[in-house]
């Protein structure tokens, strides 16, 4: 048997908390003695101490923690819990990483702010195009590329062959950074006309995208985290230059992700003077 300071030595666990445990019913040691009161642990008592942390890492009260080791958790359980919690941590640590992107987004914005803008905007017509696709509410932005993973998928799946670049038009009146009412565009020959299924009694559906007379368009070149440069770029360009926005905005992504040179997205607003 170990000495109280030796144990809390081997474990890495604070005699004052060892002793506290012991109070509270949560951990008793395995032996007093009943002249000097020492108290003295065993490496059997190992596993309890290391569920109690394990379950204490979890956020869980010690009187919680009492509670769930009376029902006599076993290990698979413990580990559920604590693969649980380390998709929770992984999700934060997600969240805060798109935090940061949109700060630093921010940052470079303010640094732009009154220098000479070097994207170049243009007005030109769009024609209609022959598509396939699906338009539905998604919960977030980042929920595009599942979408459009989806649909690549069932397309190819069914052998329809797609004629890049995939478009998305985004039909919400204002910005909204959740439930968003997007359509998602393939387009294909102008033969093609059927219907693809998707998961969820979903399906994609051939459909023509109307022309546009007049779109203000920009090319951004590089990370979506930097889309809101382009955006503003476009905004001021439509407001100096006397327009307004007659229609929903479209995304057409010319290059993807995956691509070494990184993804080329244009970006495009109908317009009409104000």
């Amino acid at each position: 048997m170990f000495k109280i300071g030796d144990f809390s030595r081997l474990c890495r666990v604070p005699v004052s908390a060892l002793r506290y445990y012991a109070d509270i019913g949560l951990l008793e040691p395995a032996h007093i003695d009943t002249f000097t009161g020492y108290r003295y642990y065993t490496l059997d008592q190992l596993p309890r101490l290391n569920r109690i942390l394990a379950l204490k890492d979890l956020g869980l009260t010690l009187e919680q923690i009492k509670d769930l080791l009376a029902e006599a958790l076993s290990p698979e359980e413990i580990r559920g819990m604590l693969r649980l919690k380390q998709a929770e941590i992984q999700q934060s640590i997600a969240d805060e990483q798109a935090r940061l992107a949109r700060v630093a987004a921010r940052l470079r914005q303010i640094e732009q702010e009154g220098k000479m803008q070097t994207q170049d905007v243009i007005l030109k017509a769009v024609e209609a195009v022959h598509v396939i696709g699906i338009r539905e509410v998604i919960p977030a932005p980042e929920h595009v590329a599942v979408v459009m993973t989806e649909a690549f998928i069932a397309l190819s799946g069914q052998g329809v062959q797609v004629i890049p670049p995939p478009i998305c038009v985004y039909h919400d009146q204002e910005f909204k950074p959740t439930d968003l009412d997007v359509e998602f565009a393939f387009p294909v020959a102008a033969s093609v006309n059927l219907s693809v299924p998707l998961e969820g009694g979903r399906s994609l559906r051939t459909v023509d995208l109307p022309a546009i007379e007049q779109a203000a368009c920009i090319i951004h070149m590089g990370d979506y985290s930097q889309f809101e440069l382009s955006y503003e770029a476009l905004a001021r360009w439509i407001m100096e230059n006397g327009y307004r926005i007659i229609g929903p905005s479209r995304e057409i992504y010319l290059s993807a992700p995956t691509d070494p040179n990184g993804p080329v997205t244009e970006i495009q607003f109908p317009v009409a003077k104000a």
